[in-house]
């Protein structure tokens, strides 16, 4: 397969029955992408406090931001992400890194937690790109290296995710929040320009009018069992997941007197989970996803039940350290779930890979909003604890639903 850096590129074939392995350097791209495109969901969540005293909004509002934002990635998920099906991928990767570079730079220069709120949900519908970074991905790649070439891109998606609150917390505390998201811009605009430069043409899965494509949808996910069953699983997971990184930095602040440079740091020892993503996706490839998804969500369980437990009798100096290894382990346990999750709806059908993909995150993303406004409630109304106890129930609810899926 060529991987030409002109914009005349060969296409891809959308089955990845192509003769040659996708390069080193293609994978890494492609890691480095979805990294930075889905970074830009969480760079506000650590530097809340210092933004909230910058432009005089009420805590009530500034729980909103990461709450939007997420909505709208997740409304994004539904109507945007089946176009990578529809259209040419790599045309609809670049165009997004452009919508998603403009409402960065809206974010940067909101002078009200109004205009930020908007740009906040703006970002949530345009970072649906990480989305199309990780299908491309899959159709790249030969079926017998599928859930390896997706384990390590994922590794990018989540270390973005994670190590995203390390780096505005730092950059927050430096140079200010609104920096933070013109150097964010800055990086999307790079992820399109890599796109225009080393991605191969995609030929569409479909040639269903978009009002079909969006119907389809419901089609896909009465037709599979397993991709309701990962939607449901991976969403639950995603309550708990949210709920513990949308309030760790208000936590941090009344319990610990610790600022957003603080807050972002604790995600280095969830970004140590993500290094596992590959390990995921080759068991997956090798023993089945199924059973790597029972493993992670029982490890997510178990990590929550700790660091609830910890919270209501561990001294008070053990606390921060039982934080840094829940964080770990429950990372851990919810990225490795969801590239199971994702080698599992990957099979269903080749020609619906974006749709298969936005409906599993549909799923996540519907969780992670829930457990950013049911985590800012609870935090105000009864404290850490009953955070860390929905995180628990919920990941226990999502064992059982991949039980009883087999």
């Amino acid at each position: 397969m060529s991987l030409s850096s002109s914009s005349a590129a060969p296409a891809a074939h959308t089955d990845g029955a192509h003769a040659e392995p996708l390069s080193a350097s293609l994978i890494l791209l492609l890691a480095i992408s979805a990294g930075l495109s889905v970074a830009s969901l969480y760079y506000s969540q650590p530097m809340l406090g210092i933004l909230g005293a910058d432009i005089h909004a009420p805590a009530r509002l500034l729980g909103q931001i990461p709450t939007l934002t997420q909505l709208g990635y997740a409304l994004g998920l539904l109507l945007l992400a089946p176009l990578g099906d529809r259209h040419d991928r790599r045309t609809v990767i670049m165009v997004k890194a452009g919508l998603l570079a403009g409402a960065l730079l809206l974010a940067a220069a909101a002078p009200s937690i109004e205009l930020l709120l908007a740009a906040g949900l703006a970002v949530g519908l345009c970072a649906t790109l990480a989305q199309d970074i990780v299908p491309a991905a899959a159709t790249l790649a030969a079926p017998h290296q599928r859930g390896r070439v997706v384990g390590t891109v994922m590794t990018g998606l989540l270390l973005g995710i994670l190590l995203s609150r390390v780096v505005s917390g730092l950059v927050a505390a430096q140079f200010g929040w609104r920096w933070m998201f013109v150097l964010a811009a800055l990086s999307i605009a790079g992820v399109g320009l890599a796109a225009w430069r080393r991605l191969p043409r995609f030929t569409p899965g479909t040639a269903l009018p978009y009002h079909a494509l969006l119907g389809s949808l419901r089609t896909l996910w009465h037709a599979h069992a397993p991709l309701r069953h990962a939607a449901v699983a991976q969403g639950l997971l995603a309550v708990g997941f949210s709920a513990f990184w949308s309030t760790l930095a208000v936590m941090l602040h009344d319990s610990f007197q610790l600022g957003s440079a603080a807050a972002g740091a604790f995600g280095v020892a969830g970004a140590a989970g993500a290094l596992a993503a590959p390990l995921a996706g080759h068991l997956a490839d090798q023993r089945g996803p199924g059973a790597v998804t029972r493993a992670g969500a029982a490890l997510s369980t178990l990590a929550f039940a700790l660091l609830t437990a910890s919270w209501l009798w561990a001294p008070h100096s053990w606390q921060l350290g039982m934080l840094a290894i829940g964080a770990l382990l429950f990372d851990l346990g919810v990225q490795v779930t969801l590239i199971a999750h994702q080698t599992l709806v990957y099979r269903l059908d080749p020609g619906a890979r974006s749709r298969l993909n936005a409906v599993l995150f549909v799923g996540m993303f519907t969780g992670m909003a829930s457990g950013a406004a049911l985590g800012s409630l609870l935090l105000a109304a009864w404290g850490w604890a009953a955070v860390m106890g929905l995180a628990a129930v919920t990941a226990l609810a999502a064992w059982g639903v991949r039980v009883r899926a087999g």
